[in-house]
């Protein structure tokens, strides 16, 4: 593709340094785009997606209505999934590609009413999209149900970036207690609730979790499960630390011993691959990619929900030194293959480049 040609409008419902996963694979791809040659404008709609009100919706339609006749774009779908009647009459002129994360109708805590109104707004966003990239194949296999074809989705999966191994908490006193980790932001989803049942029933070990995540996304959620530590007696063995990003984050990482995210849904996982790239064991569940970043030589990965399960594979993790060792090295070998954030940009720069030559029409 010539030149001149690689620019490209990249859509995000809110600024690029927002702390979480999708924000932060944006960012990385925005910046490897643009390593690779692209001129990337990028778009910020503001407002509270997926439930955008009336305002952010004629924000949003301004946004799209101001993008030049044959524009290539790519469209979070955290935005493009609530916005139907915004982007279809779009569909013809835009050059459009879908980002999904994880379909909006999959998070955890939303009514079944509200469920299957994002699911019937997603499914007609993605009809004006000419192409659909997602981060996992358990994503991928998702979207059948949503009309979109496996000839119409590419799997660019999230990079990791090459790290020390993390050090753990006994690196200076090798009687402190174990240091768990958990990174994610405190909403229904994550599984914060079900972590800390978890912990009180292994109550009797040593360990101390640390929780980093957004305290102000889902605030009923966040103050629901710091009350519940303090009511099962762990108030005292748990910090919760809001949302870190930068050296912060890689503090927390450096000083764990065990990661654990006992989530309900994922669409990839990408604190997992950052656990995992750091050399650390983990316990996480059975979904989305996850059983892919993680198997049986590098931590445990249980049934999402499953109480029981996650205590015994706590209990094991914290107190049986030599396995812990031993998934750690798993870790390290895993890390090895995980990919890297520029070839996650080149797989990105490869589907543009069909998507503005013409080669992908839906």
């Amino acid at each position: 593709m010539p030149q001149l040609h690689r620019r490209l409008s990249f859509v995000v419902p809110g600024p690029l340094d927002t702390p979480t996963g999708g924000y932060t694979y944006d960012r990385l791809v925005v910046d490897g785009l643009r390593d690779l040659g692209w001129h990337v404008d990028v778009d910020v709609l503001g407002g509270n997606y997926p439930h955008p009100d009336a305002a952010a919706r004629a924000h949003a339609a301004g946004v799209f209505a101001g993008l030049p006749d044959g524009a290539l774009v790519v469209a979070d779908g955290l935005a493009l999934g609530a916005l139907p009647a915004e982007v279809t009459p779009h569909a013809d002129r835009l050059r459009l590609v879908a980002l999904v994360h994880h379909p909006l109708a999959l998070e955890t805590g939303v009514d079944e009413a509200t469920a299957a109104a994002l699911f019937a707004s997603e499914r007609d966003a993605l009809t004006a999209a000419r192409a659909v990239v997602v981060t996992s194949r358990a994503t991928a296999g998702r979207l059948d149900a949503y009309g979109v074809g496996a000839g119409d989705v590419t799997v660019v999966e999230p990079g990791t970036t090459a790290v020390p191994a993390a050090r753990g908490s006994r690196r200076v006193d090798p009687a402190a207690d174990l240091e768990l980790l958990c990174v994610a932001s405190l909403v229904p989803r994550k599984g914060h609730q079900l972590l800390i049942d978890a912990l009180h029933q292994v109550r009797g070990r040593r360990w101390r979790l640390t929780c980093v995540g957004s305290l102000t996304l889902h605030p009923e959620t966040a103050a629901g499960i710091r009350a519940l530590a303090a009511a099962r007696g762990l108030g005292d063995r748990v910090t919760f630390t809001g949302a870190l990003d930068g050296d912060a984050l890689a503090v927390a990482y450096d000083r764990a011993d065990v990661f654990v995210l006992p989530t309900h849904y994922e669409g990839y996982g990408m604190a997992v691959a950052e656990a995992v790239a750091r050399s650390l064991p983990v316990v996480t569940t059975r979904t989305g990619a996850l059983p892919d970043l993680v198997d049986e030589r590098s931590g445990a990965v249980i049934a999402p929900g499953d109480l029981d399960a996650l205590a015994v594979a706590l209990d094991r993790m914290i107190g049986d030194d030599r396995h812990r060792q031993r998934m750690a090295e798993g870790a390290a070998a895993r890390a090895a293959a995980l990919p890297t954030w520029p070839q996650a940009a080149a797989a990105f720069d490869r589907l543009l480049q069909r998507v503005a030559d013409g080669d992908l029409q839906r």
